[in-house]
């Protein structure tokens, strides 16, 4: 059975004051469509700690550069609409652009400091329209807890930070990324890669995984630790490195000694599909 399906703000205000009502505290999961196993893990968590589970659907135009892949990015709302109803969702929100954006918008949320690192150095104004949507999502629907991939650990940094900073009344959950049998990380993108590209582009886990076992084996040196990554990724056939970091899980500044909360992050081009990954740690002294 399909959920409901709302278009407007005031629609998903009226269905999420109405659950409240009922005593039901409410669940957010913002996607993009294009729903796979990850997202699925999300609505799953949500159903799990929520008594109204929203889901939206928005494929947001103001996170992609002008040469980035807004027009092929995957549609696919009946077949989202079916995996929302097989998890148990109680409302899906999928708002046009101009309900989003209205032509006589203004407005735009920057995390400075955080936003123009790692994925932000190769995409600027990506996380401005990332934090962005997220907030309006978030004044629109009003969920009390919202729900987010490790993935993206970047982004779940730049939100967590960004509602702490606006006291934004929303409860952040970070879950686990959701891989592949093959460690591949799931994502909307993998769709576009060929089998070729597909095998390669299991690297990132292998690569990831190799650098946390040497720091679990007592490597410091956080020089040593990128340099693993990056050549991992330039000897794999295809790929085209984006950057290999090692950087402080909070502040996102690359490192010198590895130790406290430690990320290691790649971003990998296959013929221009860009895949991430990560892997987070805690390094002791």
């Amino acid at each position: 059975m399909k959920p409901r399906v709302v278009t407007t703000v005031e629609a998903v205000r009226q269905a999420v004051a109405a659950a409240r009502q009922g005593g039901l505290t409410v669940g957010l999961v913002p996607t993009m469509g294009a729903l796979h196993d990850g997202h699925v893990s999300l609505i799953r968590a949500a159903r799990a700690e929520t008594g109204f589970v929203v889901v939206s659907i928005f494929v947001n135009p103001t996170q992609f550069g002008p040469s980035e892949d807004l027009s092929r990015y995957p549609r696919q709302l009946e077949q989202d609409l079916e995996i929302c109803g097989r998890e148990g969702a109680d409302l899906v929100f999928a708002p046009a652009d101009a309900d989003v954006y209205p032509p006589s918008f203004r407005t735009f949320v920057e995390v400075q400091g955080l936003q123009d690192v790692l994925c932000g150095a190769s995409r600027p104004g990506h996380f401005r329209g990332v934090a962005t949507v997220v907030l309006k999502l978030f004044n629109m629907v009003q969920p009390d807890v919202a729900y987010f991939g490790q993935k993206d650990a970047q982004q779940a940094r730049i939100i967590r930070q960004m509602v702490d900073d606006l006291n934004v009344p929303v409860h952040l959950r970070i879950c686990l990324i959701v891989r592949e049998a093959d460690g591949l990380a799931l994502s909307s993108r993998n769709q576009y890669l060929n089998p070729t590209q597909r095998r390669q582009a299991t690297a990132l886990h292998r690569a990831l995984g190799e650098a946390r076992e040497q720091i679990e084996a007592g490597e410091r040196d956080a020089a040593v630790i990128q340099r693993l990554l990056a050549t991992r990724i330039q000897d794999t056939p295809g790929a085209a490195l984006d950057y290999a970091a090692v950087v402080d899980a909070d502040s996102l500044a690359p490192l010198d000694r590895l130790r406290g909360e430690v990320l290691l992050a790649l971003a990998v081009r296959f013929d221009g599909i860009r895949l991430i990954d990560n892997v987070q740690l805690c390094v002791p002294e």
